[in-house]
């Protein structure tokens, strides 16, 4: 009777392991492989989407690794002409890395190599944005793609003019992330976005911004007919003509001491200007209408000035009188004007955030005015 232990059973379970291990490693190569290519395809697709959209997105040199669980393309010098802009600009970063897991293909993970300078195409650079982290994802396909998100950790964006620079902003992180929530993408989208801000200043956009700002901010989009390629401008053109709008399903803003909370629809008009209005909850409103100026803006506003007008008429230097006191009693006013009530433990107001052809005001009281969508 044969021995099953013997030496030459043995060589043969391990010449047949052997070839088994063999094969294994030479099909997953070649799946590797060809994976590897389709997720080229897939690449390939969603540079041609975006160009469609007049962004157009290229390597100095390119890469392709990341064997035996991953497909990675390293793109050095990467660039990206937004052509639908005007005017146009040009983007210009390091490198990035686009990385794809075998068992997740729909799933593509990117990450930016800083600096990011941004400019006319073929001038110097005008903002130069650096960062420690900055990554995105992209879920779905180039022909259905279904969320998108894009993180920034510290990042710094600087202006440059004259050979100096000018700080516009920094924050700790700042997160965007958007998703379809009703409907398809070529069928009625209604897109879920989302924009978190962790300490965020700008001390080069506003004086109100010097001191860094916590945001966490909900906002649906409806009235698009589909998600095809195209520039925003255009997306906002047609969601105005369809009767669209951005509802602001909630939104949450801390600066310091001050702290605001709100709701609310708003639209856009012929203009693309924003119209509508939001119900917000301000703690520390005394506060916030010194951050912004708004004892200033009254009295140099169009109407105080009719009034102090027709005041300095009946008598001299009266009209100076008022617009004094129109400044000096305006956080009364509001407190007056709206709805007593308590944010998270503390004294607070609500009242409307009015926005009218752009303009805004709280309450009455006018604060700002946003640009034109399109």
């Amino acid at each position: 009777m044969a021995n099953p232990y013997s030496p030459r059973r043995r060589n043969r379970r391990y010449i047949i392991l052997l070839v088994l291990v063999a094969a294994l490693f030479g099909g997953w190569s070649w799946f590797w492989s060809f994976a590897s290519d389709k997720a080229q395809v897939n690449l390939d697709g969603w540079r041609a989407r975006e160009a469609k959209s007049g962004r157009v997105y290229a390597c100095g040199s390119q890469t392709i690794g990341g064997y035996p669980f991953r497909f990675e393309v390293n793109c050095e010098q990467a660039s990206a002409l937004f052509q639908s802009n005007q005017p146009p600009v040009e983007l210009k970063a390091n490198g990035m890395l686009v990385a794809v897991q075998v068992y997740d293909p729909t799933l593509l993970i990117s990450e930016f190599h800083g600096p990011l300078t941004v400019a006319d195409p073929g001038q110097a650079p005008n903002i130069v944005v650096n960062w420690k982290l900055f990554q995105s994802s992209v879920r779905g396909t180039p022909a259905a793609p279904e969320r998108v998100s894009v993180v920034l950790d510290r990042p710094v964006v600087d202006r440059m003019s004259g050979g100096g620079q000018q700080n516009l902003l920094r924050a700790t992180r700042v997160e965007v992330h958007g998703r379809i929530a009703e409907g398809s993408v070529t069928s009625n989208p209604v897109l879920e976005m989302v924009l978190r801000l962790n300490k965020a200043a700008g001390p080069g956009l506003h004086p109100a911004a010097i001191e860094p700002v916590d945001a966490d901010i909900t906002a649906v989009l409806r009235g698009l007919k589909d998600f095809a390629p195209k520039p925003w401008a255009a997306r906002f053109r047609e969601l105005q003509a369809a009767g669209g709008g951005i509802n602001v399903a909630q939104a949450r803003v801390q600066q310091g001491d001050i702290i605001a909370v709100g709701s609310g629809t708003l639209s856009l008009n012929p203009s693309g200007r924003l119209e509508g209005q939001l119900r917000v909850t301000v703690a520390g409103v005394e506060a916030f209408l010194n951050s912004i100026g708004a004892q200033q803006t009254v009295q140099a506003s169009p109407k105080m000035d009719k009034i102090a007008g027709a005041l300095d008429r009946l008598a001299p230097g009266l009209g100076e009188v008022a617009r004094q006191q129109a400044g000096a009693t305006i956080s009364l006013g509001i407190n007056l004007l709206g709805e007593q009530t308590t944010l998270e433990g503390k004294r607070a107001v609500t009242l409307p955030l009015r926005f009218s052809d752009g303009a805004v005001f709280l309450g009455p009281v006018p604060i700002g005015i946003t640009p034109a969508l399109f």
